[in-house]
């Protein structure tokens, strides 16, 4: 198998990164060059001052390690070239519909709908200049969106890739997330898993059982990144103030006023956090948007008052913490005893597991392993739960972390009322009303 490259990207996770003719097409259009001013981390460099990476560097290296799953199950698979090709394009394009501050801009669409970066990303591929592209290459830019977020008709393992427990998505983001942040937890040695994946009679994704121990790390390493990184307490102090902004000021900047899908262009991150800087006051929303992204520009960030760590398998207690009812009532509650304002209460909790998950931010729950029996060649198949694996049992599903912020000027009264409120009651007795 041979796919025809005609220049190389210099990559730090990777080294040197090959690409098509019809891949640097996609790269130079103005939708993925859009990614170089969205962080891959959103706030993150608040805390980690290296950690100023972006998705352009991420999709790149996706396409990259999706190409190498795709040649490496080739054979079994009967995958040929143009489907390898159709699974690195999917990858180069699968966070291409991302707003500014990355997942960020998530929790601003779901306070106005239902509308996902998903979504988006099937929008741009089939209806912008990114579909003529691939229909001038003779790609079906409808076939490349629905992989693009794991949602092909195909072979199921194609998305498993794009989006699943063992996605080209996860072995990149890991590897770059902890290079620029400089943290340890995410050295994980991808390349022994990719040489291990196999494709069983179902068309699913499998493992090679003695490969088990680098998946496992994999899988302990997104844990260790998730509560240093992803949902560390100051990281997710100054996300809070970006997304609170975005939300209040969301009708007079209309961020979420997507009907024709090029008005994306301008949703990069220094382009709409000076529009929320330079916000005219004109009533209470637009004022206390301004003020959070006024201090998150000076990195005068709210402060966590409170913090309360639940692991749980069970994804109806994630379910139940992550309502916004939940959120507002315990907003609501702490402010009146502080004598303080509703909109000056943060109550925060994590939207994704603590393990991997899959698409739509599903669990992943098992995992199919395969082993030679050394008689006559026969393999020995078995799916395992993800639970049962030795070292990932105990942290296997949602580690559920409630936390309050509030302004500095505010810290000890609201102290003092989440004292009162939690001496009073346990979380666990409010989460289960």
């Amino acid at each position: 198998m041979s796919l025809k490259f005609v220049a190389e990207i210099r990559d730090p996770i990777h080294g040197y990164i090959k690409v098509t003719r019809q891949e640097r097409d996609l790269i130079d259009s103005v939708y993925i060059q859009r990614l170089r001013r969205i962080h891959q981390l959103a706030g993150a460099y608040l805390v980690y001052p290296g950690g100023v990476h972006t998705r352009f560097e991420h999709v790149i290296g996706t396409m990259h390690v999706a190409g190498q799953i795709g040649q490496t199950v080739a054979s079994t698979s009967g995958l040929h070239d143009e489907d390898v090709e159709e699974l690195r394009l999917a990858a180069l394009l699968h966070d291409v519909g991302h707003g500014p501050f990355s997942h960020l801009f998530e929790e601003v669409l779901s306070e106005r709908g239902d509308l996902t970066h998903e979504d988006l990303s099937q929008r741009i591929v089939t209806e912008s200049s990114i579909a003529d592209i691939l229909r001038s290459n003779g790609f079906q830019p409808a076939k490349i969106s629905e992989l693009c977020v794991g949602k092909s008709k195909g072979h199921p393992f194609l998305n498993q890739v794009i989006t699943g427990g063992l996605s080209a998505d996860m072995m990149d983001y890991l590897l770059r997330d902890t290079y620029f942040t400089g943290v340890e937890y995410g050295k994980v040695d991808i390349q022994r898993v990719i040489d291990s994946l196999d494709v069983n009679t179902d068309g699913y994704m499998m493992l090679e059982r003695a490969s088990l121990y680098a998946f496992e790390a994999l899988l302990i390493a997104r844990y260790e990144m998730f509560k240093a990184v992803y949902f560390h307490r100051t990281v997710r102090a100054a996300e809070l103030m970006l997304a609170h902004a975005m939300i209040l000021a969301d009708e007079e900047l209309h961020l979420t006023e997507i009907s024709r899908i090029d008005r994306i262009l301008r949703l990069t991150d220094e382009v709409v956090l000076q529009q929320l800087a330079d916000l005219e006051p004109r009533n209470p929303d637009l004022k206390m948007a301004k003020k959070l992204a006024t201090s998150y520009m000076q990195r005068r960030l709210v402060k966590c008052v409170f913090e309360r760590v639940v692991q749980r398998k069970d994804r109806t207690i994630q379910r139940m913490v992550s309502k916004k009812k939940f959120r507002r009532e315990l907003a609501l509650d702490i402010a009146r005893s502080a004598g303080v304002k509703p909109s000056d209460i943060y109550v925060d909790v994590p939207n994704t597991p603590s393990v991997p998950y899959a698409y739509e931010r599903q669990t992943f729950k098992s995992i199919t392993l395969f082993s030679n029996s050394g008689y006559g060649g026969r393999r020995k198949i078995e799916t395992v739960p993800v639970g049962d694996l030795p070292l990932v049992g105990s942290i296997a599903g949602f580690m559920d972390i409630v936390r309050v912020y509030t302004f500095p000027e505010h810290r000890k009264r609201v102290v003092q009322a989440v004292e009162t409120i939690f001496g009073k009651e346990d979380l666990m007795s409010r989460i289960s009303i």
